[in-house]
């Protein structure tokens, strides 16, 4: 079966991109589809017959016009409840996930999520509240929201914290909207066009620039990892609005000139943007916001144990210094009435604050407005409340000195088989290169990924930063075991052995997972994602997973 031309008569429920052999073996089914296993009248879900005051009642409403209306009846698959279970809970099976394997993905700090985290969030008067419930109601919901507010203060040294945007990359852009809001309100607005990125930054940071409508300059790294502070003061002038810096970087490095990086930015009359996505490497040692950042967003799906990726939704939480404080989004949630010093040893104590009173600060005439809908992720707050209350001060600091220690013990246990670009003390996460394997043996960085998948082990992140040439980034976090990282650092020296002896078997990797190595370029260009039911011959052909003979394939 090939990729370019797959069957028509497939219907296996892989899709064209799962198209190849395994160890030399044509694929099986994994799992099917679910419509393959739908049979006519099976129902997992039996809804009641509306009462005679419902149909009464319905039959008062305007009709919906006939332009809007099904001709026929959505064809959805009909399974029993108990086939609609154990088809999920297969496929649930074939996932990599942070509650069955090391998940070493570089830059995303794929920690353990506390199951009393979840505990939290379930409580009834949490779950059970609606963001639009009267705030005489809302109460216990509100304390939450400004004790977190408090806390993240307390952590960054930032003088305020709006908790609206709904991922790191959206703290971003409400970083930005209020970075433009603030030159405009000085008059400022029209000339700075420019935000200067360094080149080991994210690559959300650009593309926020750019959506703001700024021009993104690259700033180059020095030799040791570092901003090259000469080209940033080059750089910098009267049309520059922000430095958008990662601090650690994607490198994994601190930039220990930043002191000097926030002179010339202020200097400049520019504001001074961190992201701070890589803060796990930083808690109790380092505040943003004490140290001249004017803005920062945080991720609570990274830092603060919140789910992450498909178990999300996450959160990206902005604080913000002095100067643009009124710009923050609105409402902001206060402390209406009560003494905040009370009302934080309270929660310290464990206990609300009877004399207290929450609400909605809707009078903030300079601030961007609304970002989210209704006030953010609310069950996200209650995570990153619990895992912050949990482990206290002392624990947030053992945090970020268990991520560092296990970063640089891979660091040390490695270097001697992978290439490492700058070879300094690593923070959060340490970056290989396979360009090694890749020169003298033929082996990609992207081979060495699929071998590690073999081993039960998610890969690095790869290919990125994309100033280092066949990156490997690999952050532990610091929720793994000593015995972890020695098997992790046993499979990576096997695969570099195997990569110098038998470089054809790391390229056939993996073997041993439910599917081979599949065509992702084919799979993310050309998506099969309509199924044929049987008799649609007659129908507009699905889009099928198609690519050229000679495409490369990942």
């Amino acid at each position: 079966m090939s990729v370019a031309d797959p069957p028509r008569a497939d219907t296996s429920g892989r899709g064209a991109a799962f198209s190849g052999a395994t160890g030399g073996e044509e694929l099986k089914v994994v799992e099917p589809l679910i419509f393959e296993r739908s049979r006519p009248e099976r129902r997992a879900v039996r809804f009641p017959q509306p009462s005679e005051i419902a149909r009464e009642r319905a039959s008062r409403q305007p009709e919906l016009p006939a332009s809007v209306l099904r001709s026929a009846a959505p064809r959805l698959p009909e399974v029993s409840e108990l086939e609609l279970l154990r088809h999920f809970n297969r496929l649930a099976r074939l996932n990599q996930a942070i509650d069955l394997n090391f998940y070493p993905l570089g830059s995303c700090t794929m920690k353990y999520n506390p199951k009393v985290n979840e505990w939290a969030a379930r409580r009834r008067g949490f779950a059970q509240s609606h963001p639009l419930d009267p705030e005489a109601l809302s109460q216990g919901s509100l304390e939450l929201m400004w004790l977190l507010a408090a806390l993240l203060k307390e952590i960054s040294g930032f003088e305020a914290v709006s908790l609206q945007p709904a991922a790191g990359a959206h703290g971003e852009l409400t970083g930005m909207l209020m970075t433009r809001a603030y030159h405009r309100d000085r008059g400022d607005g029209e000339r700075r066009t420019k935000v200067l990125v360094p080149d080991s930054s994210h690559g959300t940071n650009p593309a926020t620039a750019t959506m703001v409508g700024y021009q993104t300059v690259t700033i180059r790294s020095n030799e040791r990892g570092g901003i090259d502070l000469d080209a940033l003061r080059e750089a910098l002038g009267p049309d520059v609005a922000a430095l958008m810096i990662t601090n650690p970087s994607t490198l994994g490095i601190f930039e220990d000139q930043i002191d000097q990086v926030l002179a010339a930015v202020h200097d400049a009359g520019a504001i001074a943007y961190m992201d701070g996505a890589n803060l796990n490497a930083i808690l109790g040692r380092f505040r943003p916001g004490e140290a001249g950042f004017d803005v920062m967003h945080f991720n609570l799906h990274k830092t603060f144990s919140t789910p992450h990726g498909g178990g999300g939704p996450g959160a990206g939480p902005v604080g913000v210094g002095e100067r643009l404080e009124p710009y923050l989004p609105k409402p902001m949630p206060v402390l209406a009435e009560g003494d905040a010093a009370d009302v934080l040893a309270n929660a310290r104590a464990g206990r609300s604050t009877a004399d207290a009173r929450f609400a909605l600060d809707w009078d903030r005439p300079k601030s961007i407005g609304k970002v989210r809908s209704c006030y953010g992720n609310f069950g996200m707050f209650v995570r990153a409340y619990t895992y912050i209350r949990s482990n206290g001060d002392a624990g947030l600091r053992t945090v970020s000195e268990d991520a560092v220690l296990a970063a640089n013990y891979l660091r040390v246990r490695l270097h001697d088989v992978y290439d490492l670009p700058y070879d300094r003390l690593s923070k959060h996460e340490v970056v290989f290169s396979g360009r090694r394997q890749k020169r003298e043996h033929g082996v990609t960085t992207l081979d060495i990924a699929k071998a590690i998948l073999d081993h039960g082990i998610h890969p690095p992140t790869v290919y990125f930063p994309l100033i280092v040439e066949e990156a490997l980034m690999v952050e532990p976090t610091e929720t793994e075991t000593l015995e972890t990282l020695d098997h992790f650092v046993g499979v990576m020296r096997e695969i570099a052995e195997t990569a110098a002896s038998d470089p054809d078997a790391i390229k056939r990797a993996p073997v041993t997972t439910p599917v081979g190595r599949l065509d992702e370029a084919a799979a993310a260009r050309r998506p099969d994602l309509r199924h044929q039911f049987g008799g649609d011959a007659d129908q507009p052909a699905a889009d099928v997973a198609t690519t050229p003979s000679d495409a490369p394939t990942a």
